[in-house]
């Protein structure tokens, strides 16, 4: 058991409320990238690799830093990583909006982005409500916090193609920086850290290092690393590339925007489901059933002819299944490891997410670049989802001989 300094006094669903604020307003502007890359492209006179670079990069970069962010939380606080993402990711932003080379144009949507959104992402707040929540709540609080990153998706996505329609892109980039203003606004709230302490059963609890050697060393949690990396890849390829893929089949561009805002939209249905069931089924099942579903999905996506009515039939289906991965992935961390060093441990499940990401956007550009089509990319997302499905069914579902003793001798 942790005690925290400090921990907000909130009634729990004031914390669950303002949780699903501060998780909504950083997701909206980086799942609204793919909207940006004809217009740069084309005013830059760039190749879309180079577009799909940057973002592959800030993916990464996103995967790298999530470790880090995750630690200095779990040793300083939520609130300090909240403000400090936030702000780096305002610049990042900003500089986006001013910038014509293209090294100049990855450092700032890519590193610098990537930093500023693992400062200021919804798996920080997750991890939040594990230290201020109790169990009972966790699972729900789990997914109405994915949830509301996808309402962020939702909100951002007809927004930012207005801002681009009518002011420019440049423009556009900049009113979506000023709006990330509001997670430092909100973040006291999420003040205090937890404290290494003595559990209940006279137990101390351990060190960082001593959690990570014991997580990369459980073959249920490499299991996990592994399978989230699927996720990654799925969700980074289709929001930067779903909108130019409409478009290259002649269909009005506005139809991409409706597209990821349909994802964005059904995805909160879907985060929340799994949150309710989090409590109620097997983790790795629904996790399994997911990804097979996801792989399902993209296939009928690719064999019937692609029209409005298909395109928002796919993005509401794949919605459901967008981040619905998260509760039942973050939960496995918790039930496996508890509580204390979960942002940490969570980060490291993220990293591969993103590497997953970096490739999915990237070759995802390449592979377009050099066939002209993203039909390789597709077949290979599906493959991937079979993958991702077996990776998870062997999980143990159960803490770590750990928790189990220590749970044996109260």
């Amino acid at each position: 058991m942790t005690s925290s300094s400090s921990q907000s006094r909130l009634p729990y669903g004031l914390i669950i409320f303002f949780g699903c604020v501060l998780a909504t307003i950083p997701f909206g502007p980086r799942a609204t990238m793919g909207f940006f890359m004809t217009p740069i492209t084309v005013e830059n006179g760039w190749s879309r690799e180079i577009f799909s670079l940057a973002i592959a990069v800030q993916n990464l970069v996103w995967g790298l830093a999530q470790p880090f962010a995750g630690m200095i939380a779990d040793r300083y606080g939520t609130a300090r990583v909240l403000v400090g993402g936030a702000l780096t990711y305002f610049l990042a932003l900003y500089w986006m909006a001013h910038v014509t080379d293209p090294t100049a144009f990855t450092l700032s949507a890519g590193i610098m982005m990537g930093v500023g959104i693992a400062g200021c992402a919804f798996f920080l707040v997750l991890a939040a409500f594990t230290r201020l929540l109790p169990a009972s709540l966790r699972s729900v609080a789990f997914g109405l916090g994915t949830a509301a990153g996808s309402l962020g998706q939702f909100l951002f996505s007809p927004l930012s193609q207005y801002l681009i329609a009518d002011y420019g892109w440049r423009t556009a980039l900049i009113i979506l920086a000023f709006s990330v203003l509001i997670v430092p606004l909100l973040a006291p709230i999420f003040r205090g850290k937890p404290q290494t302490a003595v559990n209940e059963s006279g137990i101390k609890d351990q060190t960082m290092i001593e959690a990570l050697k014991e997580a990369f060393g459980h073959r249920s949690y490499i299991l996990l690393v592994f399978g989230f990396f699927v996720c990654g890849w799925h969700v980074a390829f289709i929001t930067t590339h779903l909108p130019p893929f409409i478009s290259d089949m002649g269909i009005d561009a506005k139809w991409g925007g409706w597209a990821i805002a349909f994802i964005g939209l059904f995805n909160m249905a879907g985060a929340f489901t799994a949150g309710i069931l989090g409590n109620k089924m097997s983790l790795r099942t629904m996790l399994s059933f997911i990804y097979l579903a996801r792989a399902v999905v993209i296939s009928v996506f690719l064999i019937v002819p692609i029209s409005v009515p298909s395109i928002l039939i796919f993005s509401a289906t794949m919605g459901l299944l967008w981040l619905s991965t998260v509760p039942p992935t973050q939960g496995l961390v918790t039930k496996m490891f508890g509580t204390r060093y979960v942002a940490t441990l969570f980060g490291f499940v993220f990293l591969s997410h993103q590497i997953g990401a970096f490739l999915g956007v990237w070759l995802g550009g390449v592979l377009y670049d050099k066939s002209g089509t993203y039909d390789t990319i597709w077949w290979l997302s599906i493959a991937l989802g079979i993958f991702a499905a077996l990776v998870h069914w062997p999980i143990k579902e159960e803490p770590v001989e750990r928790l189990q003793a220590a749970q044996s001798v109260r």
